[in-house]
């Protein structure tokens, strides 16, 4: 049923290729894209099932006549389609993949904007699963995939997955980076489009500060940048003008719907200005915007984890401390019942989400940070003010303080200092993940090794389930991972390849650590080391 859908989508909109181009400027009084889009989105599979089949001009023959005009890329025409278009703009999608289903409507929308636009953008489609030789000539690596080739240079995708983020996108890509609004009425009609954009006032369209901000406009991918030469019509869009000549201000959708541009006209200030302001107070987290906050420029942020009826009750005390660290902190909301989003964060820091929680990241340097006390706003506040002046301990996760020591020392995030760092012993360290197909094996001879030397008083041996245990000191890359701490220098562990037999090891332990086969066998053995010779060591039990 979706892929119908799909291909019905499709078809129409290679119908909106017929419409004949516009003006290449944007004149809002004149354009009106709803009935090209309600047509568009007016698909229905139950509809096209009951069409007649045969010739009479209906249903699924009007759908079968568009289809004609559709560009549908497979393998032996989709490097020609990118090479006899000069702007083409490609999606790249599977049947099966949800994401393609839910961008599909929303690149109809942009496609159809585009068109009423006057946009010269041509528009295709693959299905890069059925075809994967055209997915691999034109670049479609995943799913799904938008690229816009211009004159057959290829340009990925990196705006929003919103249909005012494609358009916004791609008009910049193709030369339209501003939109110039000179009437009342088309600014009027720009507002009714309900999106944020950057408004910029220039007495006249031309000057090295008109200059850089066409620079900015273009190479910012996600604003809209706008700009008018009449006071009158900037004041529709931003009332807080005064009486400047020239002006410079972003309008977002948001509660903190308002902020002025005070710094130099130059590209880099401008697209700075707009990167740093331009999300709300709180950034609702979803699968489409993801990594616009994963890399966003604000690299301190606070994430809210909750139920959408828990986050009623935080929401404005989580809005109110957002406000007094714009710029600087970057807040976030995720609802814990979209559980593919919440629980990759939750998962770091061993929690279940099955209550409020609030977290913090450092995407400068990957630290993480729990409040650990209740959610108030004297908290809260309290909270950020130390991850803003960086005296905020970093979390590290930490299964419970064993409490019984056996041959083989358990060792958590919390004990990780006494128990190896502050130890007056050699340790011996096995880092593990209870999944590690190599652990189980590796942990059998670190015990018979542990049995080995267990007469020795300046040496022990240890392990720790590095998959939920962490501690600032100990970095795993891969598991198992075998460290030795000489008593002497514990800030520089020797480590062991996992692929060292159990006699090697043996021999490594001793050779490093300066242990003679006569101070071995001076002290009690266990039974079962009889494999143990005086210049052998343990034998090969591998």
């Amino acid at each position: 049923m979706r892929a119908r859908r799909l291909l019905a989508v499709a078809a129409l909109l290679a119908a909106l290729l017929a419409v004949s181009a516009a003006a290449a400027r944007l004149d809002l009084d004149e354009v009106d894209d709803s009935e090209v889009l309600e047509a568009l989105l007016a698909v229905d599979d139950e509809e096209e099932a009951a069409a007649p089949e045969d010739s009479s001009g209906g249903g699924a023959e009007a759908v079968r006549r568009t289809q004609s005009m559709v560009l549908v890329l497979d393998n032996d025409n989709a490097r020609r389609a990118v090479e006899d278009h000069a702007q083409l703009l490609l999606l790249g999608y599977a049947p099966w993949c949800e994401r393609s289903a839910q961008l599909m409507p929303r690149f109809a929308e942009a496609a159809a904007a585009l068109r009423a636009m006057g946009s010269a953008v041509a528009f295709a489609k693959l299905d890069g699963e059925r075809f994967p030789k055209a997915a691999a000539a034109v670049g479609v690596s995943g799913f799904p995939t938008v690229l816009l080739f211009v004159n057959g240079t290829e340009h990925t995708y990196t705006g929003l997955h919103t249909k005012d983020g494609i358009v916004t996108w791609v008009r910049k890509k193709t030369g339209a980076p501003v939109i110039t609004l000179q009437s009342k009425d088309s600014a009027e009609a720009f507002l009714k489009k309900g999106q944020s954009f950057a408004i910029g006032l220039f007495k006249n369209y031309e000057g090295a500060d008109h200059e850089e901000f066409v620079k900015a406009a273009t190479a910012e991918n996600e604003v809209q940048f706008v700009e008018t030469n009449d006071r009158s019509v900037a004041k529709i869009l931003f009332p807080g003008i005064a009486s400047e000549e020239q002006f410079l201000g972003l309008v977002k959708t948001e509660p903190e719907k308002f902020e002025k541009f005070d710094g130099a006209f130059e590209e880099k200030a401008i697209v700075q200005f707009v990167e740093l302001n331009k999300f709300p107070l709180v950034t609702v987290f979803t699968d489409l915007n993801s990594a616009k906050v994963y890399g966003s420029p604000i690299k301190l942020q606070v994430f809210t984890f909750a139920e959408a009826y828990d986050f009623e009750d935080l929401e404005s005390i989580v809005q109110e401390v957002a406000r007094g660290f714009k710029t600087k902190i970057m807040f976030i909301y995720v609802d814990t019942a979209e559980e593919n989003l919440a629980k990759p964060f939750l998962s770091l820091y061993g929690l279940e989400g099955d209550k409020p929680t609030v977290t913090a990241f450092d995407t400068n340097d990957g630290s993480k940070y729990l409040l650990e006390a209740d959610i108030n706003m004297k908290n809260l506040k309290e909270f950020c003010l130390r991850l803003a002046d960086g005296t905020l301990t970093p979390y590290f996760r930490s299964e419970q303080v064993p409490q019984e020591k056996g041959l083989v020392e358990k060792v958590v995030g919390r004990t990780f200092d006494s128990s190896v760092l502050e130890s007056p012993h050699h340790v011996f360290l096995e880092a593990y993940a209870p999944w590690c197909v190599d652990c189980e094996a590796i942990s059998k001879n670190i015990e018979k090794l542990a049995k080995h030397f267990s007469g020795l008083d300046n040496l022990k041996f240890a392990r720790i389930d590095a998959s939920v245990n962490e501690h600032p000191k100990l970095k795993v890359n891969n598991y198992p991972t075998l460290l030795l701490y000489p008593a002497g220098d514990k800030t520089n562990p020797i480590k062991l390849s996992k692929k060292l037999s159990l006699k090697d090891m043996t021999r490594f332990i001793k050779e490093k650590l300066d242990i003679s086969d006569v101070e071995i066998r001076e002290k009690p053995q266990t039974p079962d080391i009889e494999t143990v010779g005086a210049a052998d060591g343990v034998k090969d039990e591998l």
